[in-house]
């Protein structure tokens, strides 16, 4: 059974109410000054979309590695007649360039220094997900957010995804009963890996810039490009990189800002390779009136249940679970015929970034609050992140999510930041 009219109503709804009503622009015509920082795979993505909304002027691109500008050149010379300046240091970027709107998707490292950076210079920002390497980072950025009176945009682009949308409809309407639990996950397989040897940079990147304000390293190609989020140092593994799109569904679609208690057990029990990141990892996270757990490995891909990647919603009316590729499917707990929702997604990479930049643009306009404004994207990054801190201390945390500290424990609370290296300075809230 496929009810795909009140589904699609629902999405629909769902997009209405996620942008608001339309804004007319101060300046009709106007193009606003944009910069990329991060010119990377995911970075392109995003400027893709920028440059297709036909509101955007690209004045500069930056990154640490000049061998991914100039492949992002190549890239440029099909999409936009602009001719963007490059730069290594995005410092410089902002005080030449002045950007009305920059892109950070730079390392998770970098997230909360270049954000702070480029609002404090007047400009809105649409920074991927997680937004921090830590908590109090992340609290930073709202607060330098607010002051400067600015927008930023988090790259949680499900929360834009019309099968997200119409799904979050179908669990809030009481379709699926009352919710106990939920259960999220990714299982994609991979293997133990092999070590590889540190090795020079490529020729012409700044490795001292682009480690920053995290620990130096020498430089090793399971790091760079795209690897830096199976190095602690750099991000926070899988929960950090997979987890926070999942970990904000749940708190989306049950409505809540944070939990109350957090355990995480897991290890590395499978990899072999230069990574230290966990490849096997369970967190429970305990809110008032249900339980959410999450879990991943890096090994043995799931063919035994029907989904690999999503959540799934436990209720007494059935079992809803909330996909990627597979958009979402409601099974009747009598038994009866499946609810199913196909997704509709973008390309490449299946995504819905388009939807997500042209609500950025239109809160620009209009000073509203973006869908997936930076006090959510903190909230979604700190429940990835309090999974982090118990899996490193061995043992649970009492959250206290108002004044966000750990309840009774001075250890824990000093993860909730890092020393940063020097001269870079760790933001203060």
């Amino acid at each position: 059974m496929n009810r795909r009219h009140f589904l699609k109503s629902s999405a629909a709804a769902g997009l209405i109410l996620a942008t608001g009503p339309a804004v007319h622009a101060v300046q009709p015509g106007k193009k606003y000054a944009t910069a990329l920082i991060g010119s990377g795979w995911w970075g392109m993505n995003i400027l893709r979309e920028a440059l297709a909304s036909g509101e955007c002027r690209l004045v500069a691109i930056c990154d640490c590695d000049p061998n991914q500008m100039d492949k992002a050149a190549g890239q440029l010379e099909k999409l936009t007649r602009d001719v963007p300046k490059r730069y290594l240091d995005y410092r410089e970027l902002l005080a030449k360039e002045r950007p009305e709107i920059v892109i950070n998707a730079t390392p998770d490292h970098w997230h909360a220094l270049i954000t702070i950076d480029a609002v404090k210079a007047g400009a809105h920002v649409y920074v991927e997900k997680p937004i921090s390497h830590t908590i109090r980072e992340g609290r930073a950025m709202v607060n330098a957010t607010r002051a400067a009176d600015r927008v930023v945009q988090v790259g949680t682009h499900r929360r834009v995804s019309p099968h997200n949308i119409s799904g979050r409809e179908f669990l809030r309407s009481g379709k699926a009963g009352k919710i106990g639990m939920v259960r999220a996950f990714v299982h994609y397989g991979g293997g133990p890996g092999e070590p590889t040897p540190d090795s020079d940079p490529p020729a012409g990147m700044d490795w001292n810039l682009w480690c920053g304000p995290a620990p130096f390293r020498p430089f090793n190609k399971q790091i760079h490009p795209r690897g830096f989020r199976n190095f602690l140092d750099y991000a926070n593994g899988q929960l950090g990189d997979w987890g926070i799109h999942w970990l904000d569904q749940i708190l989306w679609c049950m409505d809540e800002k944070y939990p109350r208690r957090v355990s995480s057990t897991g290890g590395r029990f499978i990899k072999r390779d230069n990574t230290d990141h966990p490849d096997t990892q369970v967190v429970h996270y305990q809110f008032e009136s249900f339980t959410a757990l999450w879990e991943h490995r890096y090994y043995a891909a799931n063919h035994a249940e029907k989904h690999n990647v999503g959540a799934y919603f436990y209720g007494t009316a059935g079992t809803f679970h909330m996909g990627w590729l597979d958009g979402w499917t409601f099974y009747p707990a009598d038994g009866g015929t499946p609810i199913h929702e196909e997704p509709r997604l973008n390309k490449p990479d299946d995504q819905n970034i388009k939807e997500l930049w042209a609500n950025f643009l239109a809160c620009i306009k209009s000073g509203r609050r973006p869908v997936c404004d930076i006090e959510i994207g903190h909230r979604s990054t700190t429940m990835a992140l309090l999974g982090m801190l118990s899996y490193k201390l061995g043992r649970s945390v009492q959250w206290d999510g108002e004044k966000e500290v750990i309840v009774g424990d001075e250890k824990a609370n000093e993860l909730l930041s890092r020393p940063y290296r020097s001269p870079w300075i760790y933001p203060q809230a």
